[in-house]
């Protein structure tokens, strides 16, 4: 019995690493691609030389100056809480089925269970790794442009900036996201906030009607969706998100600098030259997920790995 339960949290593992976080990565850059284009912006700028007056041409620049820095911290910080969150799942439904097995429950029973994948609410909890991207993207992205407006209100556009200046500014955007999500609120971006609102919306997406047959085991899942969100209201988990962002952080000025290479004098480039650049870095930051370096870094962090092993060892987060 024991290899089964290994065998079958291995498949749990294998269907979150190729199939989940896969495709809810690559549905997660189309959405934030879709919601934060520049282009029209752009394009006006470049159009309309010489017709635009000097207010609509400060107020184009603006606006690309916020919504660059929002495309950027917005894709930064959705990933990483993404690629934590799967693990957060994985992690979870190890442990549930660890305890299945300690607690003595039916051997066929349980097996048969995990055959279908479906039946004990496995596949439908991994299934809410999309609903970032669904629903939860639009309000963070509003969120997340608000915290950018107010960080960026004193940034004169023929300023110069460092790399250290735009690091300390991404993350200054992203702490103050933070600030305006009262208590913890951030976590109904990614997680739904009722099982059986979610169950009927899948329901409703999975035939085009409202079909109560679709509905899917909404006991378990509410069961796996409440401890979800006990972990990330965790210091623990905050901590590690912390952590991780700012190891991405790093990562993203490494690329912003070799984009810049040798052109960039001691004391920055004018915040202007840089917008492009910035917004541009928001590709490598949701590529799929087996040639993310920062997804792939994000889950060689010690203090990551030790997070889930005492998650899965059923050690309370602090709280």
């Amino acid at each position: 019995m024991s290899s089964w339960l290994q065998a079958h949290f291995e498949k749990v593992q294998r269907i979150s690493d190729t199939t989940t976080l896969p495709f809810a990565m690559h549905y997660l850059r189309s959405r934030i691609m879709e919601e934060l284009d520049i282009s029209h912006l752009t394009e006006r700028l470049l159009q309309g030389k010489g017709e635009l007056t000097p207010e609509d041409k400060y107020e184009t620049w603006e606006k690309i100056k916020i919504l660059s820095f929002t495309r950027t911290v917005s894709s930064m910080w959705a990933m990483t809480l993404l690629s934590l969150y799967v693990r957060v799942q994985v992690t979870i439904l190890g442990r549930h089925l660890y305890l299945d097995f300690a607690r003595g429950t039916d051997g066929a029973q349980l097996q048969a269970e995990s055959d279908t994948f479906s039946g004990n609410g496995h596949k439908d909890f991994l299934g809410t790794a999309d609903y970032l991207a669904t629903y939860g993207i639009t309000a963070l992205i509003r969120q997340m442009q608000h915290a950018a407006t107010e960080i960026l209100k004193e940034k004169q556009l023929k300023d110069p900036m460092s790399m250290d200046q735009v690091s300390q500014t991404m993350l200054q955007i992203s702490e103050q996201f933070m600030s305006l999500c009262e208590g913890n609120s951030w976590i109904n971006f990614i997680v739904p906030e009722n099982a059986n609102r979610y169950a009927q919306l899948m329901a409703v997406s999975s035939s085009g009607f409202d079909d109560s047959s679709l509905l899917m085991d909404v006991g378990k899942l509410d069961q796996l969706m409440t401890e979800t969100r006990i972990v990330l209201a965790s210091d623990d988990f905050r901590n590690i998100m912390d952590m991780s962002l700012r190891k991405v952080a790093d990562l993203v000025i490494e690329d912003l600098r070799a984009q810049v290479g040798a052109a960039l004098p001691p004391s920055g480039l004018p915040l202007a030259k840089l917008l492009a650049r910035v917004a541009q870095l928001s590709s490598t930051l949701l590529e799929e997920p087996s040639k993310n370096k920062h997804i792939q870094t994000i889950r060689s962090m010690p203090e990551v790995g030790l997070f889930y092993t005492f998650l899965y060892a059923n050690m309370p987060p602090q709280t």
